[in-house]
């Protein structure tokens, strides 16, 4: 494998400074609670290393702390003081929302603390010292009953009592759950419960386990026996136990789909069929081959000896029929749009292009350049290929975005009005002669937004690009006339997200209210809003057939969504952290998904199982790609490392001995599928992309 470097000049200016030690006590702060991924984030981003937070005392970070927290009071007084009459009257809500919090999470009787926290630990001692072979899948229920009795003692006002129960029992907890506990040791009033996020979540969806009928069955007759009326009253509102029949799974398969704010999938989510298979192609033997003459008598007295014409051959790349795949849709299944004849040549240009692709293995790896942008003082937030890897798009924090040209052909706009009058319509180069060889430039930029770009995407057809921002816009931008054509309002938060769809005309967006949109390049309003994620939507990708749309969120779930009926298909969990990036096999029946928990997850859509887990990075796994052929898999990240798995055996190995959706695969080595990894010099990973050829294409980031 070869690694070409190729440096792309972002702009002039150096990092704008920042006040040091209160970057240092904010880490002080992370690292008490046990943040890893959100302490290495943050590490990576400000250039500081954990040994500097030796030189910062607890004093510095209350400090810090108090100056932080005084200057907001002082604005606040400042900017509004509010009447007797106003205050009274929010007095009187903060009273009632109050009363609301403790009838819902106490009821009528009378509380007593105590009580719950003795009997959480008369459970958390049954589990101890239960058999190991049901001891890991007991374990589960620990947590949704640790969190609702910390409900419950907040609600009747004792925080501090609640914030010792909290840090008393969490180191029974996997590591996963703590920061999730953080968020809630945030909460500080009985009032607050009724407006988080996570609180509403365990209200309204159960939260699910996963447990054998025999470890189940324990689990009750321990609560029957003991009389422990307090945890049964919480089990019964807030759990739901997703039984099966035969052996309790080990610590390994608990852990590997445990993480999700929510618990386990149930098994009825994800029970509903899935054509995962692939679109038939377009029959391009009759796009090429020239309508046959009207035929002439053979027996002709006048030419006796005329020489009989020779039918014209058939190209064999093209004359190969495509297979009808029984998993896929109907062609007919969502409305697509009709292809014109300069997309069809421009598919028949693909194809020909793809019959020089060269085939990966482990003994024949990938070639890769690497795009570095350098110099770029406005921060770059991502960027993006296009399919036929002649142009680059990036997007900045300053809210622009800019194009490279990366073949010598410069990007050119169309000619005038008056010019294009004179152009012959039915010419078979008219989309080249309509251009303005004058107007070619080797970048070029668009402004518009008003907040930082945080995705482009190109149109399949190239001759569009997609872009999503913090101001909560997507728009549209023209590379014809290089100018925005429609600005696409509907999220009420920072989008961030876009992908276009395999077949063109439709595009889907994600944002920070927590759905995803699916949208049409012709209508200004959404087609259809996929809700059903408890926090942000950070990531989104169309299936290959343009049928479905797959998300991740900052919840640690991915989800499958029918774009015909708007339903969540697949509910997937076992990330441990938000999950921030995805992408679909070539064949369509796999998902891989990257996350901040430095992990990615393969999923088999047929079923909603879990495949394997492929551990290598060091981590938040921002970009994953697949090769052409679907059997390489492309992994990077912010650890700065470029990681190659082969994919063809990870499939090869599930297919030969499949694994139920109950039970999970228990060993992982990762030195089986890996093939090789590569590391940037100092360049955390932006993008991947592989063109028609399998060549592979990274775009990074220079840190000093």
């Amino acid at each position: 494998m070869s690694l070409e470097m190729s440096n792309i000049n972002g702009g002039n200016g150096t990092q704008s400074s920042h006040d040091k030690r209160e970057l240092l006590c904010l880490l002080k702060l992370i690292k008490k609670y046990q943040l890893k991924s959100t302490e290495e984030l943050l590490c990576q981003e400000a250039n500081v290393s954990s040994a500097d937070l030796s030189e910062i005392s607890e004093s510095d970070v209350q400090q810090v702390l108090g100056a932080a927290l005084g200057v907001g009071d002082a604005n606040r007084e400042r900017k509004h003081v509010p009447s007797p009459a106003q205050a009274h009257k929010q007095s009187a809500v903060t009273e009632a929302n109050a009363a609301e919090a403790l009838a819902k999470f106490i009821g009528d009787d009378s509380f007593d603390a105590q009580h719950y926290e003795q009997a959480y630990k008369e459970l958390r001692t049954f589990v101890e010292e239960s058999l190991d072979i049901y001891k890991h899948e007991l374990s589960m229920v620990l947590y949704p009953i640790l969190v609702q009795i910390y409900f419950k003692i907040l609600a009747s006002g004792l925080r501090e009592k609640a914030k010792e129960f909290i840090e008393k029992y969490k180191c029974d907890l996997d590591g996963y759950y703590i920061e999730g506990l953080f968020s809630l040791l945030l909460l500080s009033k009985p009032e607050e419960l009724l407006e988080n996020d996570l609180v509403v979540a365990m209200e309204q969806d159960k939260f699910v386990i996963r447990m054998s009928r025999d470890s189940h069955s324990l689990f009750k007759r321990h609560i029957q026996d003991r009389r422990q009326e307090v945890v049964a009253d919480i089990v019964s509102k807030y759990l739901h136990f997703d039984t099966y029949e035969g052996m309790a799974r080990n610590k390994l398969q608990c852990v590997a789909t445990a993480g999700s704010h929510i618990g386990e999938a149930k098994r009825q989510d994800n029970k509903m069929r899935v054509y995962y298979g692939l679109l038939k192609e377009v029959d391009f033997q009759t796009l090429t081959t020239p309508a046959p003459a009207p035929e002439e008598e053979d027996d002709d007295p006048d030419a006796p000896d005329r020489p009989k014409k020779k039918k014209p051959k058939k190209d064999p790349l093209l004359s190969k029929k495509s297979k009808s795949d029984p998993n896929a849709p109907s062609i007919d299944r969502i409305p697509l749009p009709e292809l014109k004849d300069s997309d069809k040549l421009l598919k028949l240009k693909a194809l020909r292009e793809a019959s020089k692709r060269l085939a990966l293995s482990k003994d024949q790896l990938p070639s890769a350049v690497f795009y570095t942008v350098l110099n770029s003082h406005q921060g770059v937030t991502c960027a993006e290929i296009s399919d036929d890897s002649t142009m680059l798009a990036c997007g900045f924090g300053d809210s622009s975005v800019r194009i490279w040209s990366l073949t010598p052909a410069k990007l050119r706009a169309l000619k005038d009005a008056d010019a294009l009058r004179e152009l012959d319509k039915e010419s078979a180069d008219i989309n080249v002669r309509m251009l303005d060889d004058r107007s070619g430039e080797v970048t070029r930029s668009f402004l518009g937004h008003t907040g930082p770009v945080y995705r482009c995407a190109f149109a399949p057809e190239m001759n569009l690009l997609l872009s999503c921002s913090e101001d909560s816009t997507i728009r549209l931008w023209s590379l014809l006339t290089w100018s925005c054509v429609v600005t696409y309002r509907g999220h009420v938060y920072p989008v961030w997200d876009v992908r276009f769809a395999p077949h063109g005309y439709y595009f889907v967006s994600c944002s920070y209210d927590k759905t995803a949109r699916l949208w049409a390049t012709d209508s200004n309003q959404a087609l259809r809003v996929f809700v059903g994620h408890l926090s942000d939507v950070d990531c989104v990708q169309f299936h290959p057939n343009s049928n479905y749309v797959a998300t991740g969120s900052s919840d640690r779930t991915v989800r499958l969504w029918d774009n015909m009926t708007g339903q969540s298909v697949r509910l997937m969990t076992g990330h441990k952290g938000s999950v921030s990036s995805l992408a679909f096999s070539a064949c369509g029946r796999y998902l891989a998904s990257g996350s901040v928990d430095h992990n990615i997850i393969i999923w088999d859509l047929s079923n909603g199982s879990l495949v394997t887990t492929l551990l290598r990075h060091t981590s938040t796994v921002s970009t994953i790609t697949f090769s052409r052929d679907g059997t390489v898999l492309a992994a990077a990240g912010l650890d700065n490392n470029l990681t190659l798995w082969d994919f063809h055996k990870v499939t090869e190995d599930y297919i030969s001995n499949h694994i139920t959706v109950s039970h999970h695969q228990d060993e992982n080595d990762e030195d089986v599928y890996l093939m090789r990894t590569f590391p940037s010099k100092n360049s955390p990973f932006v993008t991947l992309h592989f063109t028609r050829r399998n060549l592979l294409m990274c775009v990074g980031l220079f840190k000093s």
